[in-house]
């Protein structure tokens, strides 16, 4: 059997690989952290106490793989976006929360705003699913805007933190289901 991997593919799947197991140990962290509450904690609790080895080591792993990723891919505008949620990813894992100077609320914006904003620099692949991506992209920048201003609705801020994160990894799982399947 003859594998045809080209960058783009090879950048797919590296997508793939970052964003999946980040959301898969994502999940098993909120499970192992006792009295875990998806509205009433913030995604980074994960990353101090008992689960702080399995999440910062994850989300670690996907922003290195996102850098990777966006060296294989073309368009300069999506490279430095997806490099810039990549360092923003792994800087949240290097500096958890409570680390000085605000690094871990600096690095969680990088990866939220440049992740949001990455899906906009998908329209150069010609898909219909390129319409769909920066809908996701809009609900994560629209959720991060409303975050800001502490508006959490019923969501309170945990719930209003994963309306940033979870349409990102939606729109970045798709889209990387697009780049493996590229000829």
């Amino acid at each position: 059997m003859v594998f045809n991997l080209n960058k783009e593919k090879i950048a797919g799947y590296l997508i793939f690989i970052g964003v999946a197991q980040f959301f898969i140990f994502m999940m098993i962290s909120e499970s192992l952290y006792p009295g875990y509450s998806i509205s009433k904690n913030y995604i980074s609790d994960l990353g101090v106490g008992s689960t702080s080895y399995i999440f910062n080591t994850s989300i670690i792993f996907m922003g290195i793989l996102l850098i990777i990723s966006a060296f294989l891919l073309e368009g300069k505008v999506l490279k430095l976006f997806l490099i810039l949620s990549g360092i923003g990813a792994a800087g949240v894992g290097f500096f958890p929360e409570g680390s000085p100077y605000h690094l871990h609320t600096i690095m969680s914006l990088i990866v939220f705003l440049f992740a949001s904003l990455s899906s906009y620099a998908t329209f150069k692949y010609k898909s219909y699913k390129n319409i769909l991506w920066p809908i996701m992209g809009t609900i994560g920048l629209v959720s991060l805007i409303l975050y800001i201003l502490n508006i959490y609705g019923p969501f309170n801020y945990g719930g209003m933190e994963r309306l940033i994160v979870y349409p990102n990894l939606i729109w970045s799982l798709g889209f990387s289901g697009y780049l493996m399947k590229v000829k």
